[in-house]
């Protein structure tokens, strides 16, 4: 089919000519396939006159899946897209394909599933290592692509395989720039890239060989090679994900950040990546969470206190002076309690993962043997078989969540201090500004300068705050300690002295 020249005078005209080309009626594959040429050109075409933002994009691309071509035809028109998205090279083309095939894998799955077995994955880590400089708008979506596709199937190893320390690289160094856009100041879809070929890293680690073909050489996990080897020049990737670990709410993405630490913390090479201020907002975050979160998130639980462990074992936490120690303890004591008001009875494994914890030397006096721990610090008493722990990196793969699943929180209104931050936890919503007021970074900070908010509010201030909210009458303040000597005066110069005001009266 030949091309249609266009002439448009005016924007009200694209959209009326997109309406038509659209509105089209395609009777078989051939007309479909015309249509759909006239859509990719008419819109490649115009695209820098009258297609100006992200909003514009999304309107032709709405167009689109709203059409009769495609509500009657959707399979047909998926794959022959698809098809596209694997020989296309123009950058304004690849726009709309990879558009077009995000907006509809997000509302149903089969078209994610459907590009990773058409070979899509390694075309995405082809275009995605292209010049991400000359259309950063395209590259996000890429990046986005890839994610959606990757979380939601297990990749084969071939797939995996076109991963190079290139490509990891390079995404470590996307994140370490400076950001262009101001609305994505963390690099939001790299991070989330990194995150997920990570886990899909753990789950071939710890995947059974398919019956009938031979057990395959292990493949590297490259995000944990690069930050074991050059893990200094990234740590800007390291601070972020603690403070999307702190804001996020989808219990998916929760479980990808905290297969990543667990791994971080499990690898000697990796034990120290993090700054020490950077581990201890993390262990606020993990603290506030095992205490926030609901019983039916169980398993979610179980990873956090799998990550707790090495973290306090092996990072810098575990050296002197010893961060939140009390508070690590009460934690452990609440969440193995046998069942009150606001708790169900703790599981096997719940104890057996809180009895690992309490095992870490520095949360335990010297003189306790090691099988007394739990009922030292506990208040319980298990025999030695009962003490021990069979945790492994395949526990941690194994744990997942559909995505888009938003974690609930045991309280609906969590207390907060005078900021209306959570107490004991730094806020949900830190922005780079708040983050650069911290006065406690003892490492040199990164590029940016980010930081972390001061401790929260003392407990005894907000103990006042409450008794006030309740209708509590409080004792006068006592006066502050004098901070200098009373000098000791004799009967005599005091009655001299009163006698001198005296007469001067």
């Amino acid at each position: 089919m030949d091309e249609f020249e266009y002439t448009l005078d005016n924007e009200q005209q694209f959209w009326d000519e997109l309406d038509d080309i659209v509105g089209t009626k395609c009777s078989s594959h051939g007309l479909i396939d015309n249509a759909l040429r006239s859509y990719l050109h008419f819109v490649s075409k115009f695209k820098d006159e009258y297609i100006q933002s992200d909003y514009d994009v999304a309107r032709c691309i709405q167009k689109l899946l709203r059409s009769e071509i495609f509500e009657l035809n959707k399979e047909y028109v998926r794959i022959q897209l698809i098809h596209c998205l694997l020989q296309e090279d123009e950058p304004a083309t690849l726009h709309f394909l990879t558009g077009f095939l995000l907006f509809d894998g997000r509302q149903n799955e089969a078209t994610f599933e459907k590009m990773v077995q058409e070979g899509c994955f390694q075309r995405l880590i082809e275009l995605i290592k292209q010049g991400r400089r000359e259309d950063p708008r395209l590259h996000r979506l890429l990046l986005e692509v890839l994610y959606e596709s990757s979380r939601m199937q297990r990749l084969d190893a071939e797939d995996l395989g076109h991963v190079d320390d290139e490509f990891v690289t390079c995404l470590f160094q996307i994140i370490e720039e400076l950001s262009d856009d101001v609305d994505d100041p963390y690099h939001y879809p790299v991070i989330r890239v990194l995150l997920v070929l990570n886990e899909q890293y753990m789950v071939a680690a710890t995947s059974s060989p398919v019956e009938g073909q031979l057990p395959s050489s292990p493949l590297t996990n490259r995000v944990i090679k690069l930050l074991g080897i050059h893990g200094h020049p990234y740590k800007t990737f390291g601070e972020n994900i603690i403070l999307l670990l702190n804001r996020e709410t989808e219990t998916s993405l929760q479980l990808l950040i905290l297969k990543l630490l667990y791994l971080l913390f499990t690898t000697s090479a990796t034990h120290e990546y993090f700054y020490f201020n950077d581990l201890r907002v993390l262990l606020d975050v993990i603290i506030r969470n095992l205490l926030d979160l609901p019983d039916e998130l169980i398993s979610l639980r179980h990873t956090y206190l799998r990550v707790l462990y090495p973290l306090l074992a092996h990072s810098q936490l575990n050296e002197e002076p010893y961060y939140k120690r009390d508070e690590i303890i009460k934690v452990l004591r609440s969440l193995r309690k046998s069942g009150t008001a606001h708790w169900e009875p703790a599981d096997e494994t719940t104890i057996r993962l809180v009895d690992r914890v309490a095992k870490v030397p520095w949360l335990r006096d010297d003189d306790i043997q090691e099988g007394e721990v739990a009922r030292k610090i506990l208040g319980i008493s298990l025999s030695p078989s009962q003490t021990g722990s069979s945790i492994s990196v395949v526990d941690v793969a194994a744990v997942s969540e559909k995505p888009g699943v938003q974690t609930p929180s045991r309280n609906d209104e969590p207390a907060h201090d005078t900021n209306g931050h959570v107490k004991d936890a730094p806020p949900l919503n830190l922005t780079p500004s708040e983050i650069g007021k911290s006065e406690h970074r003892t490492e040199h900070t990164t590029r940016r300068g980010r930081r972390y908010p001061p401790p929260p509010v003392p407990m005894s201030r907000l103990t006042k705050l409450s008794n006030l909210e309740n209708g509590k009458k409080l004792p006068p303040k006592a006066p502050p300690r004098r901070r200098t000597k009373l000098k000791t005066v004799s009967a005599s110069e005091l009655i001299a002295a009163e006698s001198q005001v005296s007469h001067h009266s």
